[in-house]
């Protein structure tokens, strides 16, 4: 009789206070999107960064004939400039690993790197593609000693020291998360406000029920407990829809940042944990708002 009566005063409140109720789940399932969103974005940018930290590498591309490099002056690294330039690479301090890339290797790589767009591969020769040395360092946050040894070294065109071209896009990424979690924050704010006036309104109109309840002996926790079990079903209606759109972002977005950037990319075991928490987080602040709302409301 008390599990009948309580799942019939929540459907009464749903049914009576319909479309609040669809807009504090669609709210609930924005923010909790979002939250979500931010989440797989922080934990990309993390397998990301793992992923280029054993490949980022400091390039030293050497000089060739007809070069308009001013180091260069036009003229082709000489063998005796490419032995000292080993040399000085093996003394510097830090050298993990060195590999040198020829102009048949770079173009290879050229060609397999921009596959997809032929007019541009067609238009590149083997001769217009730099002969380099690819340096990996002990430590991959340490790169600059290495870079201040090597440039301006005779026969060297130009150093790139390719945690810049990283660094500055993994900064790009965590400024997206962080207004991605902000967004998030202001949305589920929203909701529980939303959750606050609706628990507020279906305790106004059920004012009679719950005083009669109240006076024949009924418990505050038995009177609160309908409402609470409404901002749970919304709560986790919005859950629902959030981890679906999670599913959505990782198939459609996740994957294909990942596959841009890297072949790193975050498994559904993490779109799992990013689904829990956002569950979680999105029903306890319905929770809380229901109960917050019911002790300066309703007067049990």
């Amino acid at each position: 009789m008390r599990a009948n009566f309580i799942f019939s005063e929540v459907w009464i409140g749903l049914r009576r206070n319909l479309t609040m109720t669809v807009a504090v789940v669609l709210t609930a399932a924005i923010g909790m999107t979002m939250l979500g969103v931010g989440l797989l974005i922080n934990a990309q940018v993390g397998v990301m960064k793992g992923y280029w930290d054993d490949k980022i590498e400091v390039s030293v591309y050497l000089c060739t004939k007809g070069s308009a490099i001013e180091n260069c002056a036009g003229k082709e690294i000489t063998r005796t400039q490419a032995q000292a330039l080993q040399t000085l690479i093996k003394d510097t301090p830090g050298v993990k690993e060195v590999f040198f890339e020829d102009q048949t290797v770079a173009y290879e790589n050229f060609r397999e790197m921009y596959a997809t767009n032929e007019a541009f591969v067609s238009a590149i020769g083997v001769e217009d593609m730099p002969p380099s040395i690819r340096i990996k360092v002990t430590d991959p946050d340490n790169y600059h000693s290495v870079v201040k040894a090597l440039r301006g070294q005779p026969g060297v065109s130009l150093v790139v020291d390719e945690t810049k071209l990283i660094g500055s896009l993994f900064k790009a990424f965590d400024k997206l998360a962080f207004y991605a979690l902000a967004v998030a924050v202001i949305l589920v704010l929203a909701a529980a406000l939303l959750i606050g006036n609706t628990v507020r309104l279906s305790a106004f109109n059920r004012r009679r029920e719950t005083s009669i309840m109240r006076l024949v002996g009924a418990s505050n926790l038995y009177i609160q407990l309908p409402f609470v079990m409404e901002s749970v079903i919304a709560g986790l209606l919005g859950g629902v829809l959030a981890a679906i759109m999670l599913i959505v972002t990782k198939v459609f977005l996740i994957g294909d940042l990942a596959g841009f950037f890297s072949r790193a990319e975050i498994g559904w075991n993490d779109v799992a944990q990013a689904i829990t928490i956002t569950m979680i987080t999105g029903v306890a602040i319905c929770v809380l708002a229901s109960f917050v709302t019911l002790r300066r409301y309703l007067k049990v």
